[in-house]
């Protein structure tokens, strides 16, 4: 168990600054701070300190959840589904400015992780809980998207 969260918190960070070289300049950008941006928008420290605590519980589900299903395959492969969305939004949003695409890939995104969570959740029970971070993260990053796509 711990060898295999470990593994996947190697990868969710990993994921991660892989993302991360391909948003270009990112927020700090022209592009990004002239847009008009959702009044619930938090300020930039709240992304890295979220998405730390998110990958951590990410990568306990994962140990768990890999622990205890016998649908490896199935496992692994929204993982991977879930790793290319997650890395690739930055550099559609940020990189290329596809404010619509950005928005079709963080809606795949969290539409992948909800699904994990109800397919898997007989398996770990309430260590699903564990996944709910991601969730409300991809809820909140979702209408953020939706709303630079709406108003700009």
């Amino acid at each position: 168990m711990i060898l295999r969260t470990t593994i996947f918190l190697i990868i969710n960070f990993t994921a991660l600054a892989f993302g991360g070289l391909f948003t270009s300049e990112g927020v700090p950008s022209e592009w990004y701070l002239s847009l008009l941006k959702a009044p619930w928008t938090p300020p930039g420290w709240v992304f890295g300190f979220a998405w730390s605590i998110i990958m951590i519980s990410y990568a306990f589900y994962m140990g768990f959840l890999y622990n205890t299903n016998s649908k490896k395959t199935t496992i692994i492969i929204l993982y991977v589904l879930q790793l290319f969305l997650n890395i690739s939004w930055n550099p559609v949003f940020f990189k290329f400015h596809y404010v619509l695409l950005g928005f079709i890939v963080i809606s795949l995104l969290t539409l992948t992780v909800i699904f994990k969570l109800f397919f898997f959740y007989k398996a770990i029970k309430l260590k699903s809980f564990l996944i709910l971070p991601y969730i409300f993260w991809l809820i909140l990053a979702t209408s953020l998207n939706g709303y630079i796509l709406i108003y700009n």
